[in-house]
């Protein structure tokens, strides 16, 4: 018998978390927008309402642009935003306060990178990835060594966290859109690991609780419960679009030495994603 060919297929929570599939270097499903307007969206590219055809043509400028879920995906890439979450563990990489993340990326799956620019390439170009299938190009550059599952791109943090520390790394940073998951790794690996909650929208309210108790760091997204514990536990909060709150104190420190790096954030009035959910 012959081996099985996996068919390409990827599948992502986009813009408004609207899930979305791509099959072979095509979008072939686009579902309808959970959240109709995302003001970061509409800052970067001017968009006023979430649609299935808007989400589309992002997709496609995606791919076409930087390579997303194809072989000539391009990995490296300097800061866009000055509060989103890879940027922050970029920084922090650089900054030797943590050694390495654990990230999930189109084409590979769970992986565990260390070098700040790969992080960036990685974290800041894709949202929430539900599903992959391997791509050979795409593992090559980031290093098959840091790929959690090759033949598979299985997507699971915590064994992403434990190869981590197998590969010798001390302070282990990780993003989790599961409050469950953040569970898990917290109770697991203690004090070594930095969460980070991304992804947020459609938290409930319980979710909401937990990420902030066992978290580092929480992005607000379009999540109303997650806004709602975030003004009694955030210590610090940066962005007024999609807030990133500190939920530790080591999840503080980073965001001041972002602050010191690029300058604090003004007090602006907030332009939340609506509706939140």
């Amino acid at each position: 018998m012959g081996s099985v060919v996996m068919k390409d297929r990827h599948v992502i929570e986009a813009l408004g978390r609207t899930k979305v599939v791509i099959e072979d270097g095509k979008v072939v499903s686009v579902e309808q927008p959970e959240v109709s307007y995302c003001p970061l969206f509409h800052k970067v590219r001017g968009y006023k309402e979430l649609n299935p055809e808007i989400v589309r043509e992002n997709m496609e400028y995606r791919m076409r642009t930087f390579g997303m879920c194809l072989p000539s995906r391009e990995l490296r890439m300097h800061d866009f935003l000055s509060y989103g979450i890879s940027e922050l563990l970029g920084m922090a990489i650089a900054k030797k306060m943590l050694d390495c993340a654990v990230l999930v990326c189109d084409g590979a799956g769970t992986v565990v990178v260390d070098d700040p620019e790969l992080v960036q390439g990685i974290g800041g170009r894709i949202s929430g990835m539900i599903e992959t299938t391997p791509i050979l190009e795409i593992m090559e550059g980031i290093g098959r060594d840091r790929v959690l599952d090759p033949e598979k791109g299985r997507i699971d943090q915590f064994a992403g966290v434990e190869k981590a520390f197998k590969m010798g790394y001390r302070m282990v940073a990780v993003t989790v859109a599961k409050a469950q998951t953040a569970q898990m790794i917290r109770d697991a690996f203690g004090a070594n690991v930095f969460i980070c909650a991304v992804h947020t929208t459609g938290a409930d309210q319980r979710d909401a609780i937990m990420f902030f108790d066992t978290c580092d760091m929480v992005t607000g997204c379009a999540s109303r419960w997650v806004r709602e514990e975030a003004k009694a536990r955030a210590l610090l909060r940066a962005g007024t679009k999609v807030p990133v709150y500190a939920a530790s104190v080591m999840g503080k420190k980073v965001l001041e030495e972002r602050f010191a790096q690029v300058g604090k954030p003004k007090e602006v009035a907030e332009d939340p994603p609506r509706p939140l959910i």
